[in-house]
């Protein structure tokens, strides 16, 4: 999803036992990585992603059911909201940049939950590093199968996301690299699909076929289209909340 620009919030600071998230700006280099922290720092952690064009705050009503059960961590995608403009964009280097922060934070298990474009990160990142996912939640990811969709003409109008992200990820799912689909079946963590059925311009077959291939899979569609967190919420967390046990959950101790 594409979203004109729209003002960061101001930092907030939460008092003690809060599970407001208070933001962050980590500079790595000549990268500034933006995110909040909300929840307990004792709880499970869960990482959110979002889409192309959108940043932290697309997540806040699931933050807002999550904080109370789970330590959430919201981070700005490179090039996204607050975070810095590079001169390269890829979804290997945006993996890379979520791994960094969760190094950075020191934190060895969470769970990934990524929208879209954040889905297909959090779906790399589970290949590439599968002992720091414990649990995988793909809302509605485009399939690393190719495809062909143009890219969009650039709105008018400031943004809150650089436009160069744009062409170079779109190019990226136009043509994935045949290793990604082929490494489903190495996914180890527990993974669902939140599939948005048939108004969605994601292929649900391909969604179907994907989560056949990955061992430990689950997948729900709630039909409301590609943005299923922002348009059915209720529904979108309470499978999230069924997949992970809520307030039962118990992640494994983290080596780190």
């Amino acid at each position: 999803m594409l979203q004109v620009a729209r003002e960061t919030r101001p930092e907030r600071t939460p008092g003690p036992g809060s599970h407001r998230p208070r933001s962050v700006r980590w500079v790595d280099g000549p990268l500034a990585l933006a995110h909040h922290i909300g929840g307990r720092t004792h709880d499970p952690t869960v990482v959110l992603l979002h889409a192309l064009g959108e940043q932290a705050d697309s997540w806040d009503a699931v933050v807002a059911a999550l904080a109370g059960s789970f330590r959430v961590v919201v981070p700005d995608l490179r090039g996204h909201g607050a975070s810095g403009r590079a001169s390269r964009y890829s979804l290997e280097l945006m993996r890379d940049d979520v791994v960094a922060l969760l190094d950075r934070l020191g934190l060895g298990h969470v769970i990934l939950i990524g929208h879209s474009l954040g889905g297909i990160v959090a779906l790399l990142v589970a290949q590439q590093y599968p002992d720091r996912v414990e649990r995988l939640v793909l809302e509605d990811a485009p399939p690393p199968r190719p495809r062909s969709r143009p890219v969009p003409d650039r709105p008018e109008g400031p943004l809150s996301f650089d436009w160069a992200v744009v062409p170079a990820i779109v190019g990226q799912l136009d043509n994935p690299a045949p290793a990604w689909w082929d490494r489903l079946s190495s996914i180890r963590a527990p993974t669902l699909f939140v599939a948005g059925g048939p108004t969605s311009h994601v292929p649900q077959d391909q969604l179907a076929e994907a989560a056949m291939l990955v061992p430990d899979a689950r997948l729900v569609t709630i039909p409301v289209g590609h943005e299923v967190h922002a348009s059915s919420p209720e529904e979108f967390i309470a499978a999230v909340r069924a997949f992970l046990g809520a307030d039962g959950y118990e992640a494994t101790p983290s080596p780190r």
